[in-house]
């Protein structure tokens, strides 16, 4: 049986180039942002990858890098699931600010924090914990009984909703998942075994 799940980042976002907090907010892909997704697209292509479904959050930049993933693959109709469980972390406050600007309010320490640690979170928005709350049991109830079922499932969103994803998969602690950084528009190639852990795991940078 081929238990395949592919995640990927989405490709770079305009508010990814500005520097901006972005969480919850809707900016699209920009230029290099498609390209990145492109090249994705065709790196599963390369590899003779097809699905039967696909996932992706509420917000454009993820919906659009998954369009054009499917279009690469030839696989522009495939079924899709948008959600906003597998939307970006909530950045609260910080959202639309330029995080260079956000250091100056509040000290590069307070944002490192809210950055970087698992459980502090931004005023009025999500930690990283609260993000794997969200996220997590979305993916045991919705997207892993497909996979487990044998269907090939494509799963495009944000890096922090990722994250949570790869913290089980890769069976990584509070402590050592902030730290782990997604790239854009690379796909993350997961073969799972029948009780759900990783077979293999391919990172087609």
């Amino acid at each position: 049986m081929d238990r395949l799940l592919v995640l990927v980042r989405h490709g770079q976002s305009d508010w990814n180039l500005k520097n901006l907090f972005t969480g919850w907010k809707d900016p699209d892909l920009t230029p290099k942002g498609i390209e990145e997704a492109r090249e994705g697209g065709r790196k599963l292509k390369a590899l003779g990858l097809s699905f039967d479904c696909a996932f992706t959050s509420a917000l454009i930049r993820a919906q659009n890098t998954l369009k054009l993933f499917l279009e690469e693959i030839g696989q522009p109709n495939l079924p899709t699931i948008a959600d906003q469980a597998l939307n970006e972390r909530d950045y609260g406050d910080l959202s639309g600010l330029n995080k260079d600007d956000a250091r100056k309010k509040w000290g590069e320490e307070q944002v490192h924090v809210w950055r970087r640690s698992y459980d502090v979170s931004p005023p009025g928005g999500e930690s990283l914990k609260d993000t794997v709350a969200r996220t997590l049991p979305y993916y045991c109830q919705q997207i892993l009984p497909r996979v487990l079922r044998a269907e090939r499932v494509l799963v495009a969103a944000h890096g922090n909703s990722l994250r949570a994803l790869v913290m089980v998969l890769d069976r990584l602690t509070p402590q050592t998942i902030p730290s782990m950084e997604l790239a854009t528009g690379v796909p993350l190639v997961y073969r799972l075994r029948a009780d759900s852990t990783v077979e293999s795991k391919e990172v087609l940078a």
